[in-house]
């Protein structure tokens, strides 16, 4: 046995003592320390915006209110690696409005890049689950990247490499609208559900050829359906919650979630659609409580092996007790608190994603 899976039996051992009676500030130790060995994943957010469009600078630490992620902050709250957003705002499907989108995304990497040659102290870029793993070890943050909508593809199939090559390792299909690829899950109230276009099977035909995961978060239902017969790999969903639990349209059903599980995919649950609330009233936020009901849900319909986390942060994502990066402990906090195991925590904090992310650039060795 080596030494990390000897430090989890340990911790495995003091939670079912902690089940006989022990102090929050024990059990809160023993989060701690889950929380400092495990590998630490959240598949999404959005400070690109920041850095894009305010000149932010993610190598300092920010206290300023909206901001929530950055370099110091994601190692304060013990976050080790996190996949950085890449979006462009859904426009016309015409030739300018893709040219525009392109130019964003492309903007978009440029960004993301020149802050890591800035601070390769800080963080280094990760294109693989080993990358992670070995960025992690070293003290560093891993950075991947997704991008959020492919509205910037347009009708362009060679695209799909080129933003591969730049690092991006899924494409959130769409975002609010329809788009020439799908249908989103927030599309036109007026229009049918016409799921996923012929084109958009090009599409992910294209990404499991790449070994890019194919994220279906903002899609449609029968979007989502689409692509569970068209994928050859398993799919994410990198930032929805249960609908059961809270019924919102960026959440998933449980038939949705029981399927992509059935495929071998994960859903990672988002601390943005948690509740209905005020967003603009603080004392109405969701709790880290509430937020793990979701993931509770999940793993009750689909299986511990298919649930982790995407917060949205600097996307809309925030919770009473977790309002950034530098809190992330509080939510192995309450995962042992509900009594989850140390093992069954590696798996929602990162484990089930890497495992998905080989498992899709395993299936395109195969192409």
């Amino acid at each position: 046995m080596n030494l990390k899976n000897s430090v989890l039996k340990i911790c495995f051992i003091s939670i079912l003592i902690c089940y006989t009676g022990c102090s929050d500030e024990m059990r809160d130790k023993i989060a701690d320390s889950i929380h400092e060995r495990v590998l630490t994943v959240d598949s999404h957010v959005d400070t690109p915006l920041y850095m894009n469009f305010t000149g932010f600078d993610p190598g300092i630490r920010h206290d300023e209110p909206g901001s929530q992620v950055d370099f110091p902050r994601m190692k304060e709250g013990g976050l080790d690696a996190a996949f950085f957003a890449v979006f462009a705002v859904q426009g016309k499907l015409t030739p300018e409005g893709y040219e525009k989108a392109q130019q964003t995304a492309l903007q978009t990497f440029a960004v993301i890049e020149a802050s890591l040659a800035q601070y390769p102290n800080l963080a280094e870029l990760a294109l693989t689950p080993d990358d992670a793993y070995r960025i992690a070890k070293a003290g560093r943050r891993a950075i991947f990247i997704g991008m959020e909508n492919g509205y910037p593809i347009g009708r362009d199939l060679s695209l799909i490499q080129k933003f591969y090559g730049r690092g991006a390792r899924y494409i959130t299909l769409c975002h609010l609208s329809n788009n020439d690829i799908c249908d989103s899950s927030t599309g036109p109230d007026d229009s049918e559900d016409n799921g996923l276009s012929a084109f958009g099977r090009q599409v992910v035909a294209e990404m499991n050829r790449l070994g890019m995961m194919v994220d279906i978060s903002h899609a449609s239902d029968k979007t989502v359906l689409d692509v569970l017969d068209a994928s050859t790999a398993p799919v994410i969903a990198s930032h929805s919650s249960a609908r059961a639990v809270y019924d919102h349209l960026r959440n998933l059903s449980d038939e949705l979630i029981k399927k992509i599980a059935d495929r071998g995919g994960v859903v990672q649950a988002t601390i943005e659609y948690v509740k209905d609330h005020d967003p603009n009233d603080p004392a109405e936020l969701p709790t880290v409580a509430e937020f793990i009901d979701h993931i509770d849900h999940i793993v009750r319909v689909a299986g511990i092996d298919h649930v982790g986390i995407g917060s949205d942060f600097d996307g809309g994502g925030e919770l009473a007790d977790l309002h950034d990066v530098s809190q992330m402990k509080n939510i192995t906090r309450e995962l042992v608190k509900r009594g989850y195991t140390a093992a069954q925590i590696e798996k929602i904090w990162g484990g089930n994603l890497m495992r998905v992310f080989r498992e899709v650039q395993e299936s395109a060795e195969l192409h």
